[in-house]
């Protein structure tokens, strides 16, 4: 057997990266009776076949997998909204931050696209929430502004573009790595596709040891995901936690809750709210 890196999935074909080569993969039946679904992104073992195809044996240990997109072992999360056209969500940006934090990416970095056409007001407001935070980056590929930023966060790292539906994730990747559609050929060939569109996810070699998935945009995303614990999902929140007087504080109505006493000082007012948001839907869920 020899191991490598699923970097496509279709109609059941697994499309593997190894020294070999890229070699399409069925799997065993026993993936399927164990409902066991290989992702894109997970490291496998395959057994080679005839006419450089193979079967996928063994799915080797993940350290994270993102729920939408569903992708495995990141690196880096790129969240990205555009700051107009459409209009910026902040509610639907801090449920991507939530997710990519529940999931123990190591860097997540806001991208806010089409910078161009804001004006200073917005980019001031949206500095003022996330400045401490996380690091932000504005771009513009119209003016070529923060596109050498990007790529200095996602160099040797394997990264995820996420984000809604025409905020320009697919211009800022084609922009960064314009010869996506040429590196993907091969598989195109085999399933008969034309060039590269955001269909699927997909796993694009930017550089040596650097990798870009693209995936498919959407315009919601509820907390199904997870079962408890969300306060540990806001990064400016795991300073003070263990700080309030009752161990399962909720931050809501409890006496001496050291969240609530960072409110307007390490805490902004909107993420505190945004916070209770979405603790009571998943409240009123369970």
């Amino acid at each position: 057997m020899i191991e490598g890196r699923i970097i496509k999935g279709v109609g059941g074909l697994y499309f593997i990266d190894t020294n070999n080569g890229i070699v399409e993969c069925s799997v065993r039946g026993i993936f399927r009776k164990n409902k066991i679904t290989p992702t894109v992104g997970d490291y496998v073992k395959i057994s080679l076949l005839e006419d450089n195809k193979g079967i996928i044996e063994e799915i080797l240990e993940r350290k994270n997998i993102l729920i939408r997109p569903r992708v495995s072992n990141i690196d880096c999360a790129i969240i990205t909204f555009s700051i107009i056209s459409p209009n910026i969500n902040i509610d639907l940006l801090d449920r991507f931050l939530v997710l990519a934090e529940s999931q123990s990416v190591e860097n997540i970095i806001i991208c806010i696209n089409k910078c161009d056409l804001a004006n200073e007001e917005d980019i001031t407001y949206i500095k003022s929430l996330y400045k401490d935070i996380y690091p932000i980056i504005f771009t513009s590929t119209i003016k070529n502004i923060g596109i050498q930023d990007l790529k200095n966060f996602m160099d040797r790292k394997v990264t995820v573009f996420a984000g809604p539906s025409g905020v320009g994730k697919s211009s800022l990747i084609n922009y960064i790595l314009p010869n996506a559609s040429l590196r993907t050929g091969d598989i195109s060939k085999k399933i008969e596709r034309g060039k590269h569109t955001t269909r699927q996810v997909e796993l694009l070699e930017a550089w040596e040891h650097t990798y870009i998935v693209d995936s498919p945009g959407f315009t919601s995303l509820n907390m199904d995901f997870l079962e408890n614990d969300l306060d540990k999902y806001f990064k400016e929140f795991k300073y003070f936690l263990g700080d309030c007087k009752f161990y399962d504080c909720k931050h809501i109505h409890e006496p001496n809750c050291a969240i609530k006493g960072q409110i307007g000082k390490n805490i902004s007012k909107e993420r505190y709210n945004r916070y209770t948001k979405l603790l009571n839907e998943m409240l009123e869920r369970n």
